[in-house]
């Protein structure tokens, strides 16, 4: 039942996103579009009571019960980020608005780009964390939560690998070729923001 909620959730966040996306742009009704926008956390709580209620009913946690907690803590830590990169899509190709720029590809801009990212894993490890652990609690058997326990260790390594991969940026900075000048510079670092 859980991995059919968060599949479900899944698809609920890209239904709204577009929904929300179109009134937005191609509706001009931007107060709905948000208002539909603003409805995509409602889907993690639904997830988060729904697991909650599972565990309850008497429910064994299992690994749906972990990786529903991954899947609300990614949600936390990226999903504003993400919500926010296509809409900055939506406003260029269906709003009029200017393109885009890019994340930084080169030197220190890109590794402070790496690491904005890489805070947003941390975010979402962190959360996941303390989700599991009221899990933990709440089923309240020690015999029981072992699952949950190992799912705590998948976030923090998660995290921990992205955050080997944000500090790769910083110890081995990607050099710009010869003679190529990166458009946008401090603006661009700026959008990645």
């Amino acid at each position: 039942m859980i991995v059919a909620l968060i599949v479900a959730c899944e698809i609920g966040f890209w239904v709204l996103l577009a929904a929300g996306l179109a009134f937005r742009y191609l509706l001009k009704m931007p107060r709905t579009g948000l208002a539909l926008l603003l409805c995509e956390p409602v889907l993690e709580v639904v997830l988060l009571v729904a697991t909650a209620l599972d565990l309850k009913n008497g429910a064994q946690p299992d690994w749906t019960h972990g990786l529903a907690a991954l899947y609300i803590g990614y949600t936390a830590g990226h999903g504003h980020r993400t919500v926010k990169w296509l809409d900055g899509h939506a406003a260029h190709r269906l709003g009029g608005a200017p393109k885009l720029l890019g994340p930084p590809r080169y030197g220190t801009a890109r590794a402070r780009h790496e690491t904005r990212l890489w805070l947003g894993t941390l975010a979402g490890a962190a959360v996941a964390t303390a989700l599991l652990q009221l899990a933990v609690w709440y089923v309240g058997d020690p015999g029981r939560v072992t699952s949950l326990e190992d799912w705590r260790l998948t976030a923090w390594r998660i995290a921990g690998i992205h955050g080997l991969v944000a500090l790769a940026y910083w110890i081995w900075p990607k050099k710009a070729p010869a003679g190529a000048v990166e458009a946008g510079g401090a603006d661009r670092e700026r959008a990645g923001r």
